[in-house]
């Protein structure tokens, strides 16, 4: 029997009823107690936060009289496992009617919202009929070149396909088979657990069946079927005598009696996912012998990953999608033909003698995903297609708002960005009142929204924006509306075609200027012998050229300044670049706060999860001017332009904004890190982002941003000049004589804060309104969520 891992450390971070978390029905055609392998991890970590009914190909019984599903809980994961049983002698019709029916007992009063996740086409006749909203088709093999394939496996697809909300695929070449078929295709490559298969680096004892072969062990895993190239095996046991060669699987599709048969040659027969780490922990090399067939065309072997996570080399045959994700992965050797196979094992197990020369990289590459990971990205996509089908968004025009008789709300609050949505969610889960958000906006977020773009990359579709703080309170706030994804921002500066880190470090100084700075007294002692003397510091320029001389100021600093904010650094107040530091360490990190992390769903995800609650309504794409007085309300939250409340009474505020030009390339990654400045003059954009740096994600394309500030647009940076905040204090005596009005966030308060400064100052805002209102403050409350695994 296979059974699942013994932990699953994602679920510990969970606290969601499952009955708010509806229902998801699995139908494949593997069985759970088969090979423990996509469907399992998956649904494991579904099962974790909704209800999850897993539904298996029937089981015919001569003597059954009548059909029955039996259901089974998987004790360690929850996740039900649906059995149906059906009587001998049942035509083709009366199989689908009856599996419709035992469907249909099986999924009353289950909990809404339902989705219908699919790993085979074959099961939708009888369960298409079901109600459901979201439906998945994970496509993780083509089925359709397997052995013995149904002849109308194909239309079912395409009618399955024409009904999915989503198609995850199982690797690359899947993607690029199915991507023109459908408007939401996403690569979704199998991963690893990585923790559970590097139990096999640990010492302990081998299998029984293994324990006395002699070494060197070659072994793999899986399914013994007619992707197996058996005339290659039998070629390897032949060619390498000394080899003791174990393949571990159940046989399916093909006769034992066609397996080749050497002294050196083992078939142990099948093991229990727990029990894999044994196995390879008993082996030197690992080995993926696949035929190069249809069968394999679009496979991306989970076993690559899971080996390596062992400590294992591996060698593989010539699979798409081995070749394009780890051709350059030293520990992985490819081979085509019986006689480079055999070399390229001879290689693998001298590179096993030596695993501090390969396995750091290895690990660095398998940190960047994780299952935990693939499912909740799924999971993102799986929410937004569901609120995307159910809501009605309140976008309308005023002529046709009922006005009259409307229920009165406690608070409007304007503005679901940081400041308002903080607001709200306290007002409403804290206080109990009733409250409207508006946005003028079609969602919500402000300037942190972020979505999956065309590629399926999730991207932030108003530039880069990464979580730090030093303040426990905030990080505890907002864990309670998503798990982190630990994250170290670094950045580098494009240098006349150098890339070098910024903020300036040790690191930046050596490779500037050729030097061998050693300690950080070494580049002290550098900068000050460049640095010139200012008496009085008043602009951002005399702030850098005091520290670190004039030419830094103008590689790094001039041009970027004047791109940014149209005007040169001695006409900005200090401020502006006393927020960059100059380093004499080798710290490359841009922020050095002692939480630094990234929602791990995502900011929009979070978003929405923080404004979730009866007593909060929406509407989005709407400008609050033309809502305020068509929706009663008792005070109002303002997070908006300042100037614009008062309708530029004074005259407008200058802000700086930014224009995004983004695009999706063809390539698995484009630049080394999440940004990279660009300082010099010649270049008209400030800095390129690739998101996938940012959210951990795997896709064989990637997603950047090129940066261009501009002087019209939406506002972004409040200009730090004194006549500027002059004119601000004339409104912000305007806004303490407004009565019923709390104005909070950047815009409101002409102030550029950090993501968690607007946190705190939205917690604080609402605070003294409780106060006032004479009402208790919230009281402080353990996070229902925690930072995930790094």
């Amino acid at each position: 029997m296979t059974l699942p891992p013994p932990h699953l450390p994602h679920q510990e971070h969970r606290a969601t009823d499952k009955a708010e978390g509806g229902t998801l029905v699995c139908f494949s055609h593997l069985r759970w107690n088969f090979v423990f392998q996509r469907p399992q991890h998956l649904m494991s970590r579904f099962a974790a936060s909704r209800q999850v009914l897993f539904w298996e190909e029937p089981i015919v019984t001569e003597s059954l009289a009548a059909a029955r599903v039996e259901q089974t809980r998987c004790a360690t994961t929850g996740v039900i496992v649906c059995t149906p049983h059906l009587p001998a002698g049942l035509d083709g019709d009366s199989v689908c009617a009856t599996l419709r029916d035992l469907l249909d007992t099986v999924m009353r009063d289950t909990p809404a919202p339902v989705v219908r996740w699919y790993y085979t086409p074959m099961m939708l006749p009888f369960s298409e009929h079901l109600a459901a909203d979201c439906i998945v088709y994970d496509c993780m093999d083509e089925l359709s070149q397997f052995k013995n394939a149904p002849r109308d496996l194909l239309p079912l697809e395409q009618r399955l396909i024409d009904q999915a909300d989503l198609v995850f695929t199982g690797g690359y070449s899947l993607y690029e088979a199915k991507r023109d078929r459908h408007a939401a295709v996403h690569a979704f490559p199998s991963s690893v657990d990585v923790a559970h298969f590097a139990a096999a680096r640990a010492p302990g004892a081998s299998p029984a069946d293994q324990a006395g072969l002699p070494r060197p062990r070659f072994g793999f895993y899986g399914v013994i079927d007619e992707r197996m190239d058996l005339d290659l095996l039998a070629a390897l046991a032949d060619a390498r005598p000394e080899y003791s060669i174990v393949i571990v699987g159940p046989v399916v599709k093909i006769a034992p009696d066609d397996l080749p048969r050497r002294p050196n040659l083992h078939y142990p027969g099948g093991r229990s996912y727990a029990e894999l780490p044994d196995d390879l922990r008993g082996w030197d090399v690992a080995l993926m012998p696949f035929a190069i067939n249809e069968a394999t065309r679009f496979i991306s072997p989970t076993k690559t990953p899971e080996y390596l996570a062992a400590g294992r080399p591996v060698v593989s045959t010539p699979v798409t999608d081995v070749v394009r994700s780890y051709r350059d992965v030293r520990g992985v050797f490819v081979a085509g033909d019986a006689a480079a196979f055999a070399t390229a094992c001879d290689e693998a197990l001298a590179l096993a003698r030596t695993p501090d020369d390969w396995l750091p990289a290895v690990d660095a590459m398998l940190a960047r995903g994780s299952w935990d990971q693939v499912q909740h990205e799924m999971a993102a996509l799986i929410d937004r297609a569901i609120a995307a089908g159910r809501h009605v968004q309140p976008i309308v025009s005023p002529t046709v708002w009922p006005v009259s008789g409307r229920e009165r709300y406690d608070v409007m609050v304007v503005g679901a960005g940081f400041a308002g949505a903080v607001m709200a969610e306290r007002l409403a889960n804290a206080s109990g009142k009733r409250v409207l958000v508006v946005d003028r906006r079609p969602h919500v977020a402000g300037n942190a929204f972020d979505h999956l773009d065309a590629g399926g990359v999730l991207m932030h579709q108003y530039g880069p924006h990464i979580f730090h703080t030093n303040s426990s309170e905030i990080v505890d706030y907002l864990s309670r509306f998503t798990e982190w994804r630990p994250y170290e921002h670094r950045v580098l500066a494009d240098v006349r075609g150098t890339l070098v880190p910024m903020p300036i470090n040790r690191t930046t100084l050596n490779a500037l200027y050729g030097l061998d700075l050693a300690t950080e007294e070494d580049a002290a002692a550098f900068l000050a012998s460049r640095a010139e003397p200012v008496d009085v510091v008043r602009t951002s320029a005399d702030v850098v050229i005091s520290a670190v001389g004039r030419d830094l100021y103008e590689t790094f600093f001039q041009g970027y300044t004047r791109k940014q904010w149209g005007l040169d650094p001695s006409e900005l107040d200090k401020s502006v670049t006393a927020r960059v530091p100059t380093r004499t360490n080798t710290d490359d990190r841009y922020f050095t706060d002692t939480f630094q992390a990234m929602p791990l769903e995502g900011y929009t995800r979070m978003f929405e999860r923080m404004l979730d609650n009866p007593n909060i309504d929406l509407l989005l794409g709407v400008d609050y001017c033309e809502a305020r007085d068509a929706y009663p309300h008792d005070h109002l939250v303002f997070t908006g332009p300042i100037d614009e409340y008062f309708g530029y009474r004074y005259g407008k505020l200058p802000y700086r904004s930014l224009r995004f030009q983004h695009e999706t390339l063809s390539q698995e990654w484009h630049q080394p890190v999440a940004v990279v400045n660009y300082p010099s003059p010649d270049v008209p954009y400030t800095r390129v982002t690739e998101y996938k740096h940012l959210t951990g994600q795997q896709a064989p394309n990637t997603s950047i941003t090129y940066e261009y500030p501009s002087a019209e647009g939406d506002p972004y940076y409040p200009i730090p000049r004194p006549e500027n905040q002059e004119l601000f204090k004339r409104y912000e005596a305007l806004a303490i004589a407004e009565a019923g009005v709390s104005f909070v966030g950047r815009l409101a308060t002409y102030r550029y804060y950090n993501m968690d400064q607007v946190v705190g100052q939205a917690l604080a805002t609402y605070r003294r309104l409780a106060e006032r209102w004479r009402e208790p403050s919230a009281p402080q409350v353990e996070p229902m969520l925690r930072p995930a695994a790094a």
